[in-house]
């Protein structure tokens, strides 16, 4: 019998090898930008079409390579970061595997220009597949290009799995927001199918954060500092005022490598106990310094997970010092003059002769001693002649002001027909109008007893069902805004919000682009009162990408779900009776009208037979 075993061609293996470190067109782009920093740039810029399909390119003016560097730096497990095992534990680099650029060679169209300083002539490289198709010298600027293009064009399985481009778009933003929090003294630039999308200037840590989150975020941010000997913390936290309900702004890295870490998240937030809303998570852009000998970081090819010699006491010593921050900040709030807008709240004073003082109205001919109707129009004070013994001025006819009207309102409902879901046979006509219980919950009479609606999880159901079908006919009515408003998103939201924008469009917002990570509202859905524009379309994208994270559902309906969250009216809202009316009236028009959306029950029915129980009769 003849030998089976067979050693696997270099190209196979490196195919083999790009399911593990380029899963989508983001491994790539983190890959190349950690390429760019190891070699010493300091202006990065990152140009992708398609949502990097077509083309992911990295520029940089970093070191460069010679000749035989750009031709091996293709081949597997070469690299200029490591010689020896003992070196993993003494890494300060980005990369040392040497897997990077021969994985992605042999999945896509890779060329390569580079040049030394002490160079006059550069190197042309081009590969296709692991095999080199060009390579010749050429006049190019100190630094490195390179250009990948077709990304899995060998590969078509791999191809038909990535999503649309707004959705690789975003992951690529996240990769990319990452590596520049983690550099902040260096240029990043990111470019997007013509349009520049980021725009990042040196500066210090608070100022990248501003620049790759927005202005909002000057004014949420609290500094960690805390130096030991096992480790050196710094970095900025969020308020707890302004915690998200969805994750995404939590960034922890070890020696300027971006981790994911449960255990240490946990730690953060446990010293946030107390202070943030239920299910929300806090901002926070961490970073640990430690001795590499104490860490190990070959563990997953995407190095994002590190194993620590002592991890319970890197674990206290974060708590400890997030929460002393936080009680720093609550109790002496600090002076920041590196703030943009430091100047920009001050109070000027009115002139001296603008200031009115207060003065006192009173009636000079009032008489607590005269009855009630004598008073004059707009005399102050009140008669208690029930307090002084007299009764001529009780109202007539008090004990009529707790009647309840026996006649039903016209317009009375009928709450005929089938119900489906929790509760008894609801098919009993109304013969009281509904009533109000602590501004949450509605009460309505029926012949067998009554029933107790959740108003909140009621409206929820209808404004969903609503949306949905506003979706599903592209016509929902928009109310015009009277002033509209201007919303700057962060890069990441700006992508998903351009993702989106035909389905918002469809709910009835009125949203056109406005620039560089920003939108004009000009409408909002008719159905929706009594909240900002700016503020529902930050809560829509927060409650979508909540659903996106923990429920797989169709996007119109994270996206109708999201809306009616926001829109339904809040516990303690007061109804009247025709409001109540109208509300139950649709509710049992839904065509689930006793299930709310989280899948808890609308409606409650309470029989006769049940209050005589309780009542042991």
């Amino acid at each position: 019998m003849s030998d089976i075993i067979q050693l696997l061609p270099d190209a196979v293996a490196n195919q083999i090898a790009a399911g593990e470190v380029v899963q989508r067109p983001a491994s790539a782009v983190k890959e190349l930008m950690e390429n760019a920093i190891d070699a010493g740039a300091d202006k990065i810029k990152l140009i992708v079409r398609d949502g990097g399909k077509s083309l992911i390119q990295v520029i940089d003016n970093g070191c460069g390579m010679s000749v035989t560097d750009a031709r091996r730096c293709f081949e597997r497990h070469a690299t200029s970061k490591i010689r020896r095992a003992e070196d993993l534990f003494a890494i300060r680099s980005m990369g040392f595997r040497g897997e990077a650029l021969a994985s992605i060679a042999a999945i896509a169209h890779v060329e390569l220009k580079t040049r030394r300083t002490e160079d006059e002539l550069g190197t042309l490289l081009e590969i296709a597949g692991s095999a080199v198709v060009k390579q010749e010298p050429a006049a190019l600027p100190t630094g490195t290009s390179i250009c990948v293009k077709n990304l899995f064009y060998n590969i078509p399985a791999r191809r038909n799995f990535l999503k649309s481009n707004a959705v690789e778009m975003r992951h690529i933003v996240d990769e990319f927001q990452r590596v520049a929090l983690a550099y902040p003294q260096l240029f990043f630039s990111l470019h997007s199918d013509g349009n520049e999308l980021f725009h990042l200037p040196e500066g210090t840590l608070k100022q990248r954060i501003v620049h790759v989150f927005g202005n909002g975020y000057n004014q949420r941010l609290v500094p960690v500092a805390e130096d030991t000997t096992i480790i050196r913390l710094d970095g900025f936290i969020g308020k707890p005022e302004y915690a998200k309900k969805t994750r995404g702004e939590q960034f922890f890295f070890v020696n300027n490598r971006f981790v994911r870490d449960a255990y240490l998240n946990h730690a953060v937030v446990k010293a946030y106990e107390g202070l943030l809303p239920p299910e929300s998570f806090p901002f926070y852009v961490l970073f640990i310094d430690i001795d590499p000998a104490k860490i190990d970081i070959n563990v997953h090819p995407t190095k994002t997970e590190i194993k620590y010699e002592d991890e319970r006491a890197i674990y206290a010593i974060i708590q400890s010092a997030v929460k002393r921050s936080l009680g720093r900040y609550n109790i002496t709030p600090t002076l920041d003059f590196n703030q943009e807008t430091g100047f920009s709240r001050l109070i000027s004073q009115k002139p001296l002769d603008e200031i009115v003082p207060p003065s006192i109205a009173f009636n000079p001919d009032f008489n607590p001693f005269e009855p009630a109707s004598d008073h004059k129009p707009g005399a102050s004070g009140t008669t208690r002649s029930a307090a002084s013994g007299g009764h001529g001025n009780i109202p007539q006819n008090w004990e009529t002001l707790y009647r309840i009207a026996q006649q039903p309102e016209k317009g009375q409902l009928n709450l005929e027909g089938d119900v489906s879901g929790p509760g008894a046979d609801l098919t009993e006509r109304v013969s009281k109008p509904p009533f109000q219980l602590h501004g949450r919950y509605i009460l309505s009479q029926i012949h067998s007893g009554f029933i107790l609606i959740d108003q909140q999880a009621a409206h929820e159901r209808i404004l969903f069902e609503q949306f949905s079908q506003h979706l599903e006919n592209r016509q929902g009515a928009s109310q015009q805004s009277l002033f509209p408003q201007t919303v700057t998103l962060n890069g990441a939201d700006f992508q998903l919000i351009s993702e989106l924008l035909p389905d918002i469009q469809a709910l009835g917002f009125q949203i056109r682009e406005f620039g560089k990570n920003t939108v004009v509202v000009e409408g909002v859905p008719a159905d929706i009162t009594g909240i900002s524009e700016r503020q529902l379309l930050e809560q829509l994208l927060e409650d979508y990408k909540n659903n996106q994270a923990e429920l797989k559902l169709p996007k119109r309906e994270k996206l109708a779900r999201s809306l009616a969250r926001h829109a339904a009216i809040r516990p303690g809202t007061v109804l009247s009776i025709n409001e109540m009316a109208e509300l139950i009236d649709q509710l049992f028009a839904c065509e689930t009208p006793g299930v709310s959306l989280s899948g808890r029950p609308i409606i409650l029915t309470f029989t006769l037979q049940e209050l005589a129980e309780r009542f042991e009769r």
